[in-house]
């Protein structure tokens, strides 16, 4: 009986996700699926991609009997350890995680040694000296017992489950290919000295003792192996967008305790606990302003760009930045009720019920197998009662068995997927793995995040506008020498555009900030000074330095299109106004047109006000139909929902954490590589350049591979239909069919090879 029935009784019903482990394919999934749903009470969704079973279950069932029908179809089940108990935290789970993917490496790296020389000498006359075929023997054995174990195993969990996949054929095939070398190696032919392997283009009928099929099943062992390391890399990834989401927040606090600061862990804090956020610190928790003002920046969270002004009374979100003063707040919320905790939720209830593509391989499989390995034995039944020879028979069912041994099957993903994948990331383009390219196919609306998607998101000058009589750069000039002074995002992006547009700021004196209206200060100009001012039209006009109507007009104008717009004025009168913004990337009005000629609908998605997301979109050609904006990061997973109750098969683009939990939700996940760790692990395309063009390649060059792949497959099929009758008729000398196999496979590859040719869109 396994550890994993120590776990506590659920009387009461409820809901438990299990930790599933032997799944080797989606065909697993289902059944595992099948035998929790056949428990009276009980409703599963088991997911291939993240290897978890999430389970409702009513009173009454315990859940060792959920343990005990996953242990019964032939896999493993485990309860989360829960929180507090040993092992739980334990900073060596990563790595333990990480054990069986390089245990996995391993194993491709020593069976492709041992497999190269014998597939050369049975391939290479040149290469077989005497007695070449015993060091094939030597070569070929680990590999086919040692690190083709796992298909065994399956093989054998299958069979008393009655069941049969692609690891049975692998199985099958490898097995029988071994025993005939062994038989033709010890009780015929091919073990004599100066024995060679010729490769005989002749169909003919033969008993097949003087050869032997070592390489084949070397080969494919070490083939298929190989495509299951890179699609366990890919399933590796399915848990870390919860932990980069969780190591967002703070990890330990400064609270206020008898009028002194005590540094404690955020897991300590309470409800009513006041604590410190200095400058540039993270806010540890929900809660609210109880003194100081500051600007906070919320972009990774809420997705708002501009950096939000706070004062007394004011909420803040846990994990946003505090960019400007010290604050001290009083917690709200804590633990698994802070939003930043129910974002994690979010993102984990999205990935567990995404529903995963089988593929197609597998599929197929589920009939192509049980056909082929009775077709096998019926030739040998036939042939054997027929009067032939028993070597005969065998030699026609081996025939039988290697012709329709899946090499050019565990081909034609990993090697479309390596090469297509290869030349995504020379483009800038990360493909996570097989199972995200059959969704860009049926994509037909793409969601586009705004801030750092869209945009480049951060605040940047957009314009100077000068009084009549005014010189621009000066305006820009000494509104920049004062703003360096400032921490407040906006004041800094002032500045760089100050120091891009007209070079070395001058000196700053009497630097004073005025809370919620902007600064002051006296800037010297070589023999020259002047008390500027900065900030809002109300600051300039303590001073009596009322704006002109040019000026008015400047700043109504920005604000009509969602724009900030800061006014300046220096030695009695008001000089000109500078706006800034999150401004639109060069590139993104190209690649909207792009994405509407792949045939998609763009639709902008944004937390930020609705002038601002009509402006944006207006400028880049998304039509004003297709805005949704003012929304929260739950309210993006609802949009997301919606849009796929309409029937549409819906592809999101994002950057931020506030992403996160949509770019899960949503049929296909796009996330920009200039944007937060979450995000890019809650996606499945990852785009490296952070240039929304990418998104149009990425689409690209998904299909295409996924294309290829649907090719390499259907040709391995009818490889195998093709050449299964004739290996059934006895008349497919096994050397032939393991060359046929052969070229199937090199057919395979040359295929997905055409693939390094992709070429991203006409800019």
């Amino acid at each position: 009986m396994s550890a994993t029935h120590d776990v506590t009784a659920a009387a009461t019903g409820g809901e438990v996700e299990l930790a599933i482990g032997g799944m080797t394919c989606a065909s697993c999934a289902n059944r595992i699926e099948r035998k929790l749903n056949k428990i009276d009470g009980v409703v599963a969704t088991v997911n291939y991609a993240t290897e978890k079973a999430k389970v409702t279950f009513e009173p009454g069932i315990e859940t060792t009997a959920l343990v005990d029908a996953v242990e019964k179809a032939g896999y493993t089940a485990a309860l989360p350890t829960p929180k507090g108990s040993p092992g739980a935290g334990d900073p060596d789970t990563t790595a333990d995680e990480e054990a069986p993917v390089r245990a996995l490496r391993n194993r491709v790296i020593i069976s492709a040694v041992l497999s190269i020389p014998v597939i050369a000498m049975a391939m290479v006359p040149a290469l077989q000296f005497t007695n070449w075929q015993w060091l094939s023997l030597t070569l070929a054995s680990p590999v086919i017992v040692w690190a083709g174990f796992g298909f065994h195993q399956a093989t054998w969990k299958n069979l008393k489950q009655g069941t049969a996949t692609m690891d049975t054929l692998v199985s099958m095939g490898t097995v029988a290919a071994f025993l005939w070398s062994l038989y033709a190696l010890f009780l015929g032919t091919a073990g004599e000295p100066g024995m060679k392997h010729p490769f005989e283009l002749t169909i003919s009928r033969t008993d097949g003792t003087g050869n032997i099929y070592l390489e084949v099943a070397a080969g494919v062992i070490t083939f298929i192996l190989l495509g299951r390391y890179f699609e366990a890399k890919a399933k590796r990834t399915s848990g870390a967008a919860l932990r980069a989401l969780l190591e967002l927040g703070a990890k330990e606090v400064s609270v206020l305790r008898e009028g002194r600061e005590v540094r404690i862990s955020v897991d300590e804090l309470a409800v009513g606990d006041h604590f410190v956020v200095r400058p540039g610190e993270k806010v540890a928790t929900d809660g609210r302003v109880v003194d100081g003002t500051s600007a906070i920046d919320a972009s990774m969270v809420t997705g708002e760009s501009v950096p939000v002004e706070v004062a007394p009374g004011d909420d803040l979100v846990g994990a946003t930045l505090n960019a400007g003063g010290r604050l001290v707040v009083e917690a709200t919320r804590v633990g698994a009720d802070t939003q930043l905790a129910q974002m994690a939720k979010l993102v984990e209830d999205a990935q567990t019920g995404k529903a995963q593509a089988q593929r197609l391989a597998d599929r197929i499989s589920g009939i192509f197998v049980p056909i082929v390995i009775v077709l096998a034995f019926a030739t040998f039944g036939f042939w054997a009662g027929a009067g032939d020879s028993v070597a005969a028979a065998f030699t026609a069912a081996v025939a039988v068995l290697i012709v329709a041994c899946p090499c050019a099957l565990g081909l034609a993903t990993p090697t479309a997927l390596m090469v297509g994948t290869g030349r995504g990331a020379q483009m800038g383009i990360l493909i996570k793995g097989p199972e995200v390219l059959e969704t860009t196919r049926r994509i037909d609306t793409i969601v586009l995040d705004k801030t750092g998607t869209v945009t480049t998101g951060q605040m940047t000058l957009l314009d100077v506008i000068a009084a009549d009589g005014e010189d621009p750069d000066q305006v820009l000039r000494l509104a920049g020498a004062l703003e360096d002074a400032s921490e407040h995002p906006i004041a800094q992006a002032i500045a760089k555009g100050a120091t891009d547009r007209v070079g070395d700021l001058p000196d700053v004196a009497d630097f004073a900030n005025v809370v919620g209206l902007g600064v002051q200060g006296v800037v010297n100009v070589g023999e020259t000074s002047h008390a500027v001012l900065v900030g809002r039209p109300r600051l300039l006009a303590q001073w009596s330095q009322h704006l002109p109507v040019e000026l008015e007009t400047a700043m109504d104008d920005a604000a009509r299109k969602g724009r900030t717009a800061v006014a300046v004025g220096w030695d009695g009168r008001a000089r000109g106004v500078l706006v800034v913004a999150d401004a639109i990337k060069p590139t993104s009005a190209e690649a909207i047109a792009q994405l509407k000629g792949l045939g998609l609908t763009p639709i902008l998605l944004t937390g930020d006000n609705r002038t601002v997301a009509a402006t944006v979109a207006a400028e880049v050609g998304i039509a004003p139909t297709d805005v949704i904006a003012e929304v929260m990061p739950s309210d993006k997973v609802d949009e997301i929902k919606r849009l796929q109750e309409q029937g549409k098969r819906v592809a999101m683009v994002g950057d931020g954490v506030n992403d996160a939990a949509a770019l899960a939700q949503a049929d296909l996940g796009l996330s920009m590589g200039t944007g937060t760790d979450v995000a890019i692990e809650a996606s499945d395309l990852t785009l490296v350049r952070g240039d929304l063009r990418a998104a149009v390649d990425a689409i690209r060059l998904s299909r295409r591979t996924l294309s290829t792949i649907k090719g390499n497959l259907f040709w391995a099929f009818a490889y195998n239909v093709a050449l299964i009758p004739v290996a059934a008729t006895g008349l497919l000398n096994p050397m032939l069919a393991g060359a046929a196999m052969a070229f199937s496979s090199v057919f395979v590859v040359t295929n997905s090879l055409r693939l390094r040719s992709f070429s991203p869109a006409k800019r």
